[in-house]
């Protein structure tokens, strides 16, 4: 996938955004493709064409995505997927699903340092789900994040993670990773390599992140139990909260248990349209 087609998807999701935001709030009413065209103000051909385009899924079958009951439902589904992947050994260093990925994380002194010593090359994209912020390390990827208000912000919570690291703007560096993270059913025979900045808390939760696979779910609980503390899911939701790499550490595939989608760091319709894309992806 080149450059300006991502650009064209990501400036589609601007618009899907809305889109999404209309279905949250009245999925269950079953709006009607032109009530869905009209929230937009587009046309209903130009609607579904521009849907289709982003999502690779018709506006009914996303919208059927988003009741609860079906959340409640692949929510069940995904339980036996993720004991089964917890069989088989998968461990946290590497995943045999969307992408292979292994993790490295720093030393208690380099945390403590916030930084020191360590050159950060950074760059912005345009992605299927808005411009999003990556910076890499010559040991990994160190961020992944989503423009929300302004480019200015995001590099601003880089930096807030990162307080004495050197930055450098280097899309050319950065640019070559886009394909690779944000293509569906990507696989690559190099594993994309993380380098993660937390408490050794955080870390647990953010590893057990890596085994879920795309087009499954879990929840709070059930994270907090497979990490050995099933009494601290508020404090692995903080914990996700805090992942500074999205995407690749799937923390939007974490919801309620009621079959409730939740908040996410970069929006709830950028959760729910990560997850749709995901799913829709895996049972095609």
């Amino acid at each position: 996938m080149n450059s300006p087609h991502f650009k064209q998807v990501s400036e589609d999701y601007l618009r899907i955004e809305q889109a999404i935001l209309y279905l949250e709030n009245h999925y269950k009413d079953q709006p009607s493709l032109e009530d869905m065209a009209a929230s937009i103000g587009l046309s209903e051909f130009h609607f579904q064409r521009l849907f289709a385009r982003w999502a690779g899924v018709s506006p009914k079958r996303f919208l059927q995505f988003l009741t609860k009951e079906s959340a409640k439902g692949l929510l069940k589904r995904s339980e036996n997927l993720l004991d089964t992947t917890l069989q088989v050994g998968l461990s946290s260093l590497g995943r045999l699903h969307d992408l292979f990925v292994t993790t490295e994380a720093v030393t208690p002194g380099e945390y403590k340092s916030r930084g020191a010593g360590l050159t950060i090359r950074y760059g912005i994209h345009p992605t299927p789900f808005g411009k999003c912020l990556i910076g890499i390390t010559e040991r990994g990827i160190c961020h992944l994040g989503f423009v929300q208000a302004n480019e200015g912000g995001a590099i601003d919570a880089l930096v807030s993670d990162w307080q004495e690291a050197k930055m450098i703007e280097d899309q050319r560096a950065t640019a070559p990773l886009i394909a690779p993270i944000f293509l569906l059913n990507a696989r690559r025979q190099t594993p994309l390599h993380l380098y993660l900045h937390g408490t050794n808390f955080q870390l647990k939760v953010w590893e057990a992140l890596l085994n879920i696979p795309a087009g499954a779910l879990t929840t709070y609980e059930r994270l907090a139990a497979q990490i050995g503390q099933p009494g601290a899911s508020r404090a692995v939701g903080t914990a996700i909260g805090r992942n500074s790499i999205a995407v690749l550490i799937p923390c939007h595939r974490v919801i309620r248990k009621l079959g409730e989608f939740g908040n996410y760091r970069y929006g709830a319709p950028r959760k729910m349209a990560l997850l749709a894309r995901e799913f829709a992806s895996v049972q095609d």
